[in-house]
């Protein structure tokens, strides 16, 4: 990588994607780096380019007649099949059944095929399809071209890139965004946690004065609710040898539950004004006026000055403007919807709620059922409340606590640029600290809500060279592979599974782990399941150690892998005596090798990859 001129950090979201980029070769002196955030071209009406900060996260598919010659020309590409950015989403507003939207969040989703062609989910048969893994290689592509054609002297691909994902992506998600990245061109690019790279982004952004803010003993919150998720984060500032080093402690689960949930909400409370004025919308007109609540809350939450927008929603079959139904939402009704909806007042002992579910449901994404991202956070600390128990200097404090005490809370995500809703999030926590005697949580100024996640994650490609302070971690959880025990057949019964541990939290990245010297049998040339299980409350389990038994709190199951390992020259079915080894690799994937006690092969399996011999 010595080749490399920039660290360019680029935030892959749901909704919007974002780029910046730190001259490696530039003289700086720890935190304050030399760094520019790339201003996008993209389209933003038919035939028109403007430059943006950031990329909406949106593809659209237009009909071969929809249109005319040059509408979708781009400074690099004359011709494309399909528009991406600002015009997608403003088009795709209007026609939503061609708009690809979610992609991050369907490539996370161990439900579903990531592979397959199945977005736009709803799309008709006439409609072109893109996999979840597509479309985030055509974000990534996107991204590619701007940059190369901006700097052709200093193509992406020979650059240290850095692509932030959400902390709580499982080893699957991590990985395949990682082979998005290799099919994109992106030659070395490493993964980060985006809660991590906006802390980043606060450390650099504050000149050196971070150290002022936090001391040795804190523990930092960092909430970061994007479009699609909320991502929420433990990192603790220990004292090592004089200096001040943060580590990551904890992660919260991967909740589906976002900015998107609350623009759904405004439109079903616009939809039921229009009802109650005789207007009724169907789901095709509900999901454009979604797309158009996205934009009125963004501005009601942030200019002061303004108490409504208005808002169009298109009717069937008309073009005419004359045609559409027009309505507005009023800063009242976004501030009612999304406090009280989203970030209720609730008490600590508070958790998720979880209503009955039918028993035929549409297939889609797997959102959080509850949408208080209040009860989601006080069931984060209520089970990370041991979680720095193992770090010097945080064992005498806490003794009894109910949750884990924050001491600075650090937010991210563009809703946060409303001090309504992170002064909502920051009382709910501090009366829980309250009520525990502890002292009130601050709030970590300074930070950037649009572009902290991109700027982070370049700021961290010159911290690895080296520069600048970095944040300890490695794996957020303790892996576990099932071993199936051997057992007489039982009608009805299937052999009890075992976990075997074979990546301990806070593994880092790039290291291996071997197990203790233990054989196990190896079913090679015949169709077999992988099951893989994490753990993020686990913490002392090493390498090697095997679990009988657990809770349905201690460990989740990751999504199974159903794959037939070579043969090669022995006999299918056959059962080979193998050694294993585990590895978290560069890019925070979990890899699992088996070497047979007597041969040559070794076998790989890595989350959502097929394995092979080599």
């Amino acid at each position: 990588m010595s080749d490399a001129k920039y660290s360019v950090g680029i935030d892959l979201g749901t909704t919007h994607c974002a780029l910046s980029y730190v001259d490696l070769n530039a003289d700086s002196d720890g935190e304050q780096v030399v760094q520019e955030v790339f201003p996008i071209p993209q389209l933003t009406a038919p035939g028109a380019v403007d430059e943006l900060p950031l990329l909406p996260s949106f593809i659209y598919l237009p009909h071969g007649t929809e249109l005319a010659p040059g509408d979708l020309t781009l400074p690099w590409a004359e011709r494309t099949e399909y528009a991406l950015g600002e015009f997608a989403r403003s088009r795709g507003a209007l026609t939503p059944i061609r708009m690809v939207s979610s992609a991050k969040s369907w490539l996370s989703h161990s439900g579903v095929d990531r592979r397959a062609d199945i977005l736009p989910q709803d799309a008709p048969e006439e409609v072109a399809r893109v996999s979840p893994l597509r479309a985030s290689v055509q974000y990534l592509e996107y991204l590619r071209d701007a940059w190369n054609h901006r700097f052709p002297d200093a193509p992406l691909n020979r650059q240290d890139v850095i692509i932030t994902i959400p902390a709580s992506f499982d080893p699957a998600a991590r990985e395949l965004t990682a082979e998005a990245a290799e099919q994109a061109g992106y030659h070395r690019a490493n993964l980060l946690e985006e809660p991590q790279a906006a802390l980043y982004s606060w450390i650099q952004g504050s000149l050196g004065e971070w150290r002022k803010q936090v001391n040795p003993g804190d523990i930092v919150l960092v909430v970061d609710v994007g479009g699609g998720t909320t991502d929420l984060s433990l990192i603790a500032v220990v004292d090592r040898e004089g200096n001040m080093e943060p580590h990551r402690i904890a992660v919260g689960d991967h909740i589906l539950l976002g900015g998107d949930n609350m623009d759904l909400a405004l439109a079903h409370v616009i939809g039921a004004k229009l009802a109650q004025q005789g207007t009724q919308l169907d789901p095709w007109q509900l999901r454009a006026l979604t797309h158009g609540c996205r934009v009125a809350k963004e501005t009601l939450l942030i200019d002061a000055e303004q108490d409504t927008v208005p808002l169009v929603v298109p009717s069937r079959g008309s073009r005419l403007i004359g045609g559409s139904i027009r309505t507005e939402l009023t800063r009242d009704e976004v501030r009612n919807t999304l406090i009280e909806g989203f970030f209720p007042q609730v008490e600590a002992s508070a958790r998720p709620v979880a209503r009955p579910r039918a028993g035929l449901t549409q297939l889609g994404l797997p959102y959080a059922q509850d949408a208080a991202i209040t009860r989601h956070l006080a069931a984060f600390l209520g089970r990370q409340a041991m979680a720095a128990q193992e770090l010097p200097g945080f064992q005498e404090r806490r003794q009894g606590a109910s949750f884990i005490h924050p001491t600075a809370v650090l937010f991210n995500g563009g809703i946060f640029k409303s001090p309504l809703l992170s002064e909502r999030i920051l009382s709910n926590l501090n009366s829980w600290l309250a009520s525990e005697q502890a002292p009130p949580a601050r709030l970590l100024s300074g930070a950037d809500f649009d572009l902290a996640v991109a700027r982070g994650a370049a700021y961290y490609g010159k911290v690895k060279r080296g520069g600048g302070v970095r944040i300890r971690g490695g794996t957020a959880q303790s892996f576990y592979v099932g071993i199936e025990t051997s057992m007489p057949a039982v009608p009805g019964l299937e052999p009890p599974v075992m976990a075997l541990c074979v990546a301990p939290f806070g593994m880092e990245e790039g290291t291996e782990a071997n197990l203790p010297p233990q054989e196990f049998g190896l079913v090679v040339g015949e169709p077999v399941r992988f099951r893989f299980f994490e753990s993020s409350v686990r913490r002392a389990d090493e390498v090697g150690v095997m679990l009988e038994s657990w809770s349905r709190e201690e460990l989740q199951e990751l999504g199974e892998i159903e794959v037939t390992l070579p043969a090669e020259g022995r006999n299918f079915g056959e059962v080979v005596p193998v050694r294993l080894q585990a590895a978290v690799t560069e890019t925070g994937t979990l890899r699992l090798e088996a070497s047979p006690v007597v041969g040559e092969e070794r076998w790989k399996v890595e989350l959502d990859v097929r394995p092979q011999t080599h």
